[in-house]
């Protein structure tokens, strides 16, 4: 989907989506067959007669359809930063990408730290097919010192809490967090960096950034507020979460958790199990993230990880910017890159193809775990159930291309790439949006 091809939503009053296979690891279903919608519900799942429908006819053999994808971190800018992104462009690049729901970090300007702010943000997404679940921050302003009123936050629709793009720095404030939520049951978002070890780094700590002759990002800045955070929850009993894991080291730590039973969760992003610091030797700074690429070994980590269970999910960490914060010098430029358009190519491309993880599996972990996390309720493909869902097709093959990107930022390392399947459509809130050029004729 893209700029030229991109349609506005519509009503899904009545909607058969016809020959695909739905597939739900949470309920094990598993089938090709009918899907009928009727004013935003599932009313049918069986064979329909085509000529005796009256509504409209979406041909979706040779699509899979799955519960709506959720993307639990990313990065609206709204409010402050509308240059780079709003909440109604995200949404949309959401939509492009697949998701029907994402969570929006609180780093704005002003920071989402209080019951009006995540207000804000829940009457702007209010109208759009996507669901807007608001992260509030940890510390008021983001600054480390104080707790927000966190229960009024959750209140107000905060599915969760984070300083995200700094760490909570002093661990008595952590302590007091990962204490607090537990009376709501919505995870404290780790972003785990010892910005005392991180300071000017620009990449990762090694080999690469010594032949650049870059500041380096070591993986014990990572490792170390992992090892805090992981004691401080297990101390608490308070649910944790460790946002874009991208260590061996954070592995090996949140497994031995995981072992002894603490409440710990992880996320990881789709470039960090593509990529490796050896694509910063172009000089792309499309390639400075935090964290930072790593190494090959730290990769491989990652994947088995996300095999054996140690990561739970997969987010994007989409982080859009405005075109002159990223074609500057690499030192100077901004940290982080877009992902919502292209991670369920990259993932399907990376992951499935190459047989890591299979289709359902990697449904489970941008479908059914986030939502586990985040204590949202369940989405399940069955009658009477509210329709959310998303339409890939898995058979087509296309080529980045970062001009058509529905997001208003371009800032990503796989312009240009070639990705084996795309969304094809998505459903929720009782509308429908869908790409026309991947669909057969036989519509109406």
């Amino acid at each position: 989907m893209n700029n030229h091809q991109a349609q506005d939503t519509e009503k899904a009053e009545r909607v058969l989506l016809k020959g695909g296979r739905l597939l739900d690891p949470a309920s094990r279903l598993d089938k090709i067959s009918d899907l009928v919608i009727v004013d935003g519900r599932i009313d049918t799942i069986g064979a329909v007669e085509t000529d005796e429908f009256e509504g409209k006819v979406l041909d979706c053999s040779g699509t899979v359809i799955v519960p709506g994808l959720i993307d639990m971190h990313v990065h609206l800018r709204e409010p402050g930063r509308e240059d780079a992104e709003t909440i109604k462009t995200g949404c949309r690049a959401a939509m492009a990408g697949g998701f029907t729901a994402v969570c929006c970090m609180p780093n704005t300007s002003p920071p989402i730290d209080s019951r009006g702010h995540v207000e804000f943000i829940r009457e702007r997404a209010e109208d759009l097919l996507v669901d807007v679940f608001p992260i509030g921050a940890v510390t008021k302003g983001r600054e480390g010192e104080e707790l927000t009123e966190m229960g009024d936050m959750f209140d107000a629709g905060a599915v969760g809490f984070s300083d995200d793009g700094i760490p909570v720095r002093k661990a008595s404030v952590m302590r007091r967090a990962l204490e607090y939520v537990k009376m709501f049951e919505h995870p404290i978002i780790d972003h785990c960096e010892e910005m005392s070890l991180s300071e000017d780094g620009v990449m990762n700590e090694g080999y690469v950034s010594t032949v650049l002759g870059m500041n380096g990002i070591p993986a014990a800045s990572e490792d170390i507020l992992v090892s805090r955070d992981l004691i401080l929850a297990e101390y608490t009993g308070g649910p944790l979460h460790i946002a874009h894991t991208s260590t061996k080291g954070a592995v090996r730590l949140i497994r031995g958790a995981k072992a002894r039973g603490v409440r710990v969760t992880a996320e990881v992003c789709p470039h960090h199990l593509v990529l490796t610091e050896e694509a910063v030797r172009g000089f792309d700074t499309n390639t400075k993230m935090k964290p930072p690429l790593r190494t090959e070994e730290d990769r491989q980590a990652l994947l088995e990880a996300l095999k054996d269970g140690t990561i739970d999910a997969i987010a994007t960490d989409h982080a859009p910017h405005a075109y002159e914060e990223k074609e500057t010098e690499y030192d100077a430029a901004a940290f982080g890159i877009i992902g919502l358009e292209t991670a369920v190519g990259l993932m399907f491309t990376h992951l499935v193809k190459r047989k890591i993880l299979s289709l359902e599996q990697l449904v489970e972990k941008m479908a059914v775990i986030p939502r586990k996390i985040l204590n949202l309720p369940e989405n399940a493909i069955r009658t009477k159930a509210t329709a959310n869902l998303t339409i890939l097709n898995p058979n087509h093959t296309w080529r980045v291309d970062k001009s058509l990107f529905l997001s208003k930022s371009r800032n990503t390392p796989f312009d240009g790439a070639e990705l084996a399947c795309k969304s094809m459509g998505v459903v929720n809130k009782g509308q429908i949006f869908y790409d026309r050029s991947l669909q057969k004729e036989s519509v109406r």
